[in-house]
């Protein structure tokens, strides 16, 4: 999925990061997330899947966006 597809719901300036590369949260086109963060090592996901680590903040920031 290109990131043109993507609806940045996080990270518009007003956080800890600003647009820099940092934790943020995306929509896609078909309703579904694409979480940007650091990478968790507590444990190993099933083939084919990865763990991100997000702080609280970028997960309100979202449900912000989307009125939640």
């Amino acid at each position: 999925m290109a990131c043109e597809e993507l609806t940045r719901l996080t990270g518009n300036g007003n956080g800890e990061c600003g647009q820099g590369d940092c934790p943020n949260l995306y929509r896609t086109g078909r309703g579904s997330f694409v979480v940007q963060g650091d990478v968790f090592n507590g444990f190993i996901p099933p083939e084919g899947e990865g763990l991100v680590e997000i702080p609280e903040s970028v997960l309100r920031e979202a449900f912000n966006a989307l009125g939640w």
